[in-house]
């Protein structure tokens, strides 16, 4: 089944059934999110925020989030995932346990800030949307904390 493709803009089921010729198979990518050994998939939500915010309340109430909504079900895949990594030729990759809060300077008049967590594919959508709402509530809670770029340059 395809994810996401050229009518969708997130990984979501279309529901178009896809052949892959052999062709296809050993010349180009083909995603698989049914490995049984790691059966997830790394989700980021970014939101932008003014130079002017408090970065640390920022990524605080990210990860909180994140964590309430994921539990300690993430440091079990995360375990998972380094065993895995242990077992290639990946050197000195650091995967956090909990939730990662990543900072950017935007080209534009802002900073991303992306939070990193670990989801099944199956609810990476239903997952990503129910916690940018609850991000963004506890965010816009605190106009004198988080400030965000004017309207007019989003």
């Amino acid at each position: 089944m395809e994810f996401g493709g050229e009518f969708l803009s997130t990984d979501h089921p279309s529901g178009r059934i896809i052949r892959f010729p052999n062709s296809t198979v050993f010349n180009s990518t083909v995603f698989n999110y049914s490995w049984p050994l790691f059966p997830y998939i790394w989700n980021e939500i970014t939101v932008q925020v003014a130079y002017e915010s408090d970065l640390g309340f920022v990524e605080s109430v990210m990860m909180s989030t994140v964590e309430e909504e994921m539990g300690p079900a993430m440091e079990e895949r995360v375990r998972v995932y380094r065993e895995i990594l242990a077992d290639t030729p990946v050197d000195h990759l650091e995967v956090a346990d909990r939730p990662a809060v990543l900072f950017r300077v935007n080209p534009n008049t802002w900073i991303d800030a992306t939070v990193r967590y670990l989801v099944t594919p199956r609810r990476a959508g239903t997952r990503k949307t129910l916690l940018t709402r609850r991000i963004l509530d506890r965010l816009n809670a605190e106009p004198d904390k988080v400030l965000f770029p004017k309207a007019n340059t989003r």
